[in-house]
C-alpha cells in the first residue's frame, strides 16, 4: 500500500479547505471500500482525511422528509423506526447490501460513492480501464462481464454501480446536501451520478474537496406499498445480478403513484420513468408489470457475458411489482 498520512478532521470547514487545497488528499469516513482499493493498488491517495468524528451524523424527520447525516452508518439508517414505517424498501435495501459487520463501518455518503466492483478497474495489472486511465479502452467489453452493465453503458465502460441502497433513494427523489470551498447546495440523486459517456473516469458532479453532508429523503405516503428485490447468485453478501425498487400507491386497484428504479444493470443507480408512465392510472395486473418492464429496459448496451441482464431486469421488475400488489383490495 502507498505511503500516506493520516489527519483526523475536528472542524466540516477545515476539513473540506485540506482536501480541496491538496490534488493527493481524500475523505475517508468507514473505509469499507476505499481501503480495499488502497491496498490493491488501485487508489494511492497521500493524504486521509478522516471525517468520521465531525457532527455530519444521526437522523432527523421533518414532516414528510427524513434528514440524514452521511457518516450515519447503514445499520444506524436500517434500525430506525421511521425508515422501517415509511421507506420499508430502503431498509430492505440496506439489509441486503451488506453483512451486517460491513453495515457498521459503512456510512451513508460513502455508499453513495462507493467505486464500481468491475473487476478490471480493481486490478492494476489490467491496462485497459478507462475509469482508472481516460483513452485507455474497456478491457470488460471484451472480456468475461457476467456482473457488468447494459443500461447507461457504451463501448467506453460497462462498470456497473454496485449500490443496493441508492436504487431505492434515487425512487424517493432524494437529495444530497453538498459542501465545498464555494459553500453548500442542494443536488437530486438522479442528477448526481453521470453517464459514463467518453469520461468514465468522471463519476459524479463533486467538484474538488467537495463534501456529502446529508442525504434528504422524502417519506412515502402511509398508504404507499413498496418493495426492494435483489436477484443474486447466492443468498447473502453477493451483489446484484439485477435489482428493482418499486413504491406503489393503489385505489381500489388501480395504480396511482408509481415508483421505480432498477439496479445491478446501471452505470447508474437507474431511475425507471417511463415505466412509471406506464404504471400510472393502470389497472395492478399482468399486462401494466409487462409493458412497464419493456419500458424500463430499452436500448440495452450489451457484450456476450450481459445479454442475459435484459430479459432477467424485466422479470425482477415484473416480480417486484407482482410482490408490491400482492393481496391488494
Amino acid at each position: 500500500m502507498h505511503e500516506f498520512e493520516y489527519l483526523r478532521a475536528d472542524e466540516v470547514g477545515r476539513a473540506v479547505a485540506t482536501v480541496a487545497g491538496d490534488p493527493g488528499a481524500s475523505y475517508l469516513a468507514g473505509g469499507t471500500t476505499q481501503l480495499d482499493l488502497m491496498k490493491d493498488g488501485v487508489l494511492a491517495p497521500d493524504r486521509l482525511v478522516d471525517i468520521t468524528r465531525l457532527p455530519l451524523g444521526g437522523i432527523a424527520c421533518d414532516g414528510d422528509m427524513l434528514h440524514v447525516g452521511a457518516v450515519t452508518t447503514m445499520e444506524e439508517l436500517a434500525a430506525d423506526r421511521t425508515v422501517a414505517e415509511r421507506l420499508p424498501f430502503l431498509r430492505q435495501a440496506l439489509l441486503l447490501g451488506a453483512s451486517v459487520q460491513l453495515r457498521n463501518m459503512a456510512t451513508i455518503g460513502g455508499n453513495l460513492l462507493q467505486r464500481t466492483r468491475c473487476r478490471y478497474f480493481r486490478d492494476p495489472a489490467v491496462s485497459a480501464c478507462n475509469k482508472r486511465l481516460r483513452g485507455s479502452g474497456c478491457a470488460a467489453v471484451h472480456g468475461a462481464a457476467r456482473m457488468h452493465a447494459i443500461l447507461g453503458a457504451s463501448q467506453h465502460c460497462i462498470a456497473v454501480h454496485a449500490s443496493d441502497m441508492a436504487v431505492p433513494l434515487v425512487a424517493l427523489d432524494a437529495v444530497v446536501r453538498l459542501l465545498g470551498r464555494h459553500g453548500e447546495r442542494s443536488v437530486p440523486l438522479t442528477e448526481f451520478y453521470l453517464l459514463p459517456g467518453d469520461t468514465p473516469d468522471v463519476e459524479n458532479v463533486l467538484s474538488r474537496g467537495e463534501l456529502i453532508t446529508a442525504v434528504e429523503i422524502p417519506l412515502l405516503a402511509p398508504e404507499t406499498r413498496s418493495t426492494y428485490l435483489k436477484v443474486r447468485d447466492r443468498a447473502s453478501y453477493e451483489f446484484a445480478l439485477t435489482s428493482a425498487a418499486v413504491a406503489l400507491r393503489l385505489d381500489g386497484g388501480v395504480i396511482g403513484e408509481a415508483r421505480v428504479a432498477l439496479g445491478g444493470v446501471g452505470t447508474v443507480p437507474w431511475r425507471a420513468p417511463a415505466a412509471e408512465a406506464v404504471l400510472r392510472g393502470a389497472p395492478a395486473g399482468e399486462e401494466a408489470f409487462t409493458a412497464a418492464a419493456e419500458a424500463a429496459v430499452v436500448d440495452p448496451f450489451t457484450v456476450e457475458g450481459t445479454a442475459f441482464k435484459v430479459e432477467l431486469a424485466k422479470r425482477t421488475l415484473v416480480r417486484a411489482l407482482r410482490t408490491v400488489t400482492a393481496g391488494a383490495p
